[in-house]
């Protein structure tokens, strides 16, 4: 897979921790960059851990499934670009998103990176390498949930929903330019 492709799956997946940064960042009064660095440390471990997963679950079905490999690529790259732009549009339905305790921060990294786990299966019936997107992945998102914390001490809610938007819109092209690829249709 070019190195592109895999930087934009990362950014599209860091989108979710990156909006959540932001709205943390919101609630937090003091010490944010201290916040800040340990909101990214959990969202970038687990953005990094999720695929990993999603791969080694995908190796042990990647015989059953290689005929339709692309197909499922597909299906669950446009299915999580379609979630995340849903979400995006949603209004009026705020979560609590103070994460400056354990437990509170500890489900919300599992929660914005199960969709990383189904890019890590697509990566697995693809029959792609997971070390470098796992790593690009991993920083990527830590990087933007710091920054997203700071930005959300700042100025508030104004990135929030877009960053949802933009990631989940990338997840779907992505989605069809593995699809179209695949059928070699381009």
């Amino acid at each position: 897979m070019e190195l592109i492709t895999i930087l934009l799956i990362a950014i599209a997946l860091a989108m979710d921790a990156f909006a959540v940064s932001i709205a943390s960042g919101i609630t937090l009064r003091e010490r944010c960059y201290y916040h800040g660095f340990r909101i990214a440390l959990f969202f970038g471990i687990f953005q990094a851990a999720m695929p990993m997963l999603g791969y080694l679950l995908g190796l042990g079905l990647s015989d059953l499934i290689s005929s339709v490999d692309h197909w499922i690529a597909f299906v669950l790259l446009v299915g999580i670009g379609l979630k995340m732009v849903h979400e995006g549009t949603k209004r009026g339905e705020e979560k609590d998103l103070t994460c400056t305790e354990t437990k509170p921060l500890l489900l919300l990294a599992v929660a914005t990176s199960i969709d990383a786990f189904a890019v890590g299966v697509t990566f697995s019936v693809l029959g792609e390498d997971i070390l470098v997107p796992i790593i690009f992945i991993g920083i990527i998102t830590f990087v933007l949930s710091f920054i997203g914390v700071v930005i959300g001490n700042r100025i508030g809610h104004f990135f929030e929903r877009r960053m949802e938007l933009v990631g989940g819109s990338a997840l779907i092209a992505i989605g069809f330019g593995i699809l179209i690829s695949h059928l070699g249709i381009i």
